[in-house]
């Protein structure tokens, strides 16, 4: 399929604007540019996918699997999802418990979705804090619908509103940016006193802006995307190769409350 052979490239998911598939989206125009093909966006809830599925040379799903009735439709062509690509999750999970026990938090959280976490990335976190004596003291369920900041900001203000201040988390791990926006804003509008370090996953755009700072794993997206379309258009793959790997993005959020000096003069959501 590669160059002369690659034409239309069906490129699905279920939500294209959220900030995470916006940012894929970019990158894998630009590399199926690079590789001679198009990509026609196909918006995998419409019923009317499938009636597209064989006039494309290929797809790539960005934001879960694909349906039993797209696959049927789709016959002969190569399917790829994204999703497929399991990411080092116990590795970023203990760097993320490292820096957090580094600051000297004492009582840990995880925020997650029901169906979207990765235990992977939880036993990374739950590893390094038991080889420090610390254990998980809270694991957060956020809804599963609506928008992930919306369910991540009732469920952190429904923890803080519950638990005695005196027993609550100091530091909360979040299986997402947008669950970890949710969570600093709930406690900026709690108050009374309260200061929670926040991280969260993905490293999207608007983590870096002054509103937040927050700090975030940062997942590898052209070298994720590279892999993908070598999979779809070549069928090559490399299975240990760095596009498992991320790293860590760190800014402020994860201290927990303003410190002296730089923080100090940011528009931080954990000052209060």
């Amino acid at each position: 399929m590669y160059n002369n052979t690659c034409k239309t490239i069906g490129v699905l998911s279920h939500d294209f604007s959220h900030p995470q598939t916006a940012a894929l989206l970019q990158e894998v125009n630009r590399q199926l540019n690079a590789r001679g093909c198009a990509a026609l966006l196909v918006d995998a809830a419409d019923e009317r996918a499938r009636q597209l599925a064989p006039l494309l040379s290929g797809a790539l799903h960005l934001s879960g699997q694909f349906s039993d009735a797209f696959r049927a439709a789709a016959g002969p062509i190569p399917l790829f999802a994204l999703d497929e690509l399991n990411l080092d999750g116990f590795a970023a999970g203990a760097e993320m418990g490292r820096l957090l026990l580094a600051q000297g938090h004492r009582r840990f959280g995880y925020l997650q979705q029901s169906c979207c976490a990765d235990p992977a990335r939880i036993d990374g976190f739950c590893s390094v804090l038991a080889a420090a004596d610390k254990r998980l003291d809270q694991s957060l369920i956020a809804a599963d619908v609506g928008d992930e900041r919306d369910s991540g900001y009732q469920a952190m203000l429904a923890y803080l509103k519950r638990a005695r201040a005196s027993e609550r988390i100091q530091a909360l791990f979040c299986d997402s940016d947008r669950l970890a926006f949710g969570a600093l804003q709930a406690v900026r509008d709690f108050g009374q006193g309260a200061h929670v370090a926040v991280a969260g996953f993905g490293d999207c755009i608007e983590a870096g802006a002054s509103t937040w700072h927050l700090t975030s794993w940062a997942q590898p997206r052209a070298l994720r995307v590279t892999e993908a379309l070598n999979r779809l258009l070549l069928n090559r793959a490399e299975e240990d190769g760095a596009w498992r790997r991320g790293e860590l993005r760190v800014r402020h959020s994860h201290q927990g409350k303003a410190a002296l000096g730089e923080m100090g003069q940011c528009g931080c959501a954990v000052r209060h």
